[in-house]
């Protein structure tokens, strides 16, 4: 066996064994069903014992890891699987379904969430700028989420993450050296112009993330097309072609997802009633508030909300 030959057999031992000991720190971190903040904020470790229904949630950009279990992911009409040895990058704030699809209380679903801070990428890449970009498969900026495989120099740098939550005193000062590697990493990927695209200034997905931004701080308002493209530095159909391809839905059916939402989590937090939520986040008809939820989440809101209470919680992604 020449040397080419040994290494992709050594490559994949050490990520066997590196998947192992990820296993075995979320199981001793997570030992019952949940999702755990850590010591390290943009640290998240997650435990599941059996599938479970879909969960609605706008994802913010973040970089997910499953060792075990299985997840489907649903973004528009768009449907991301991904297991363990297969990671996923969110690169901006998406409307989601998550649904964990393969879980036991004898072979849970384990996994983690890094949150991903775009400043963060930004930093990093300026210091990478005198170096040539890897090869990518993707030269324009596409959907902003993606499903790769993992390799060895990737996990490695997550397990250094999780290892010093054994060791909280160095969690100050190593953290962020390992936080800065697994951008780097991400960055070296064959899927990493993805990432790259959101944080360069003069990319169609910058201007689409400015966009988003727009959404997000006035969803419950009319929303003005023109102010829309004005803002992201676009001609409307640029807009719309753009905002389709990196959020797979119109800027329309964005802030639709957005609103009813937060309709959900007034419903379920709040105690208000279908007519005041619906009118809190924009809506003006009842009726049309009440058909668009029950389309979304499958059930009038009343009985929505009565199903969520019954459960105890309004589940997170």
């Amino acid at each position: 066996m020449n040397t080419s030959d040994q290494k992709p057999v050594s490559d994949q031992m050490a990520l066997i064994s590196q998947q192992a000991e990820l296993k075995q720190l979320i199981a001793q971190y997570a030992k019952t069903a949940g999702v755990y903040e850590t010591p390290i904020s943009s640290l998240f470790l997650a435990r599941i014992d059996q599938p479970s229904a879909p969960v609605h949630t706008v994802h913010k950009p973040a970089f997910c890891i499953i060792v075990q279990g299985l997840k489907r992911t649903m973004l528009a009409d768009e449907v991301f699987y991904y297991s363990a040895g297969q990671y996923m990058v969110v690169s901006l704030d998406l409307p989601v379904v998550g649904q964990v699809v393969e879980a036991t209380p004898e072979v849970p679903y384990l996994g983690l969430r890094i949150d991903l801070d775009p400043q963060q990428i930004g930093e990093l890449l300026m210091t990478l700028k005198s170096q040539p970009s890897p090869p990518s498969k993707n030269t324009t900026a596409g959907c902003g989420m993606f499903v790769s495989n993992l390799h060895a120099s990737l996990l490695d740098a997550v397990l250094r993450l999780v290892r010093l939550l054994t060791s909280p005193e160095d969690i100050s000062v190593l953290a962020p050296m390992a936080m800065r590697e697994i951008i780097y990493r991400l960055l070296q990927d064959d899927q990493a112009e993805i990432l790259r695209q959101i944080v360069m200034s003069d990319s169609q997905a910058k201007h689409i993330s400015k966009a988003i931004d727009l959404i997000k701080r006035d969803y419950n308002k009319t929303l003005r097309i023109e102010d829309m493209a004005r803002i992201a530095n676009m001609s409307v159909s640029s807009l719309h072609h753009h905002f389709k391809a990196v959020t797979a839905m119109s800027p329309l059916q964005y802030q639709k997802q957005l609103r009813l939402q937060e309709a959900r989590r007034l419903l379920f937090t709040e105690m208000a009633d279908a007519a005041t939520a619906g009118h809190l986040v924009g809506y003006q008809s009842p009726s049309q508030f009440s058909r668009e939820y029950n389309r979304l989440f499958g059930s009038p809101p009343a009985r929505d909300v009565a199903r969520l209470r019954s459960s105890g919680v309004l589940a997170v992604a």
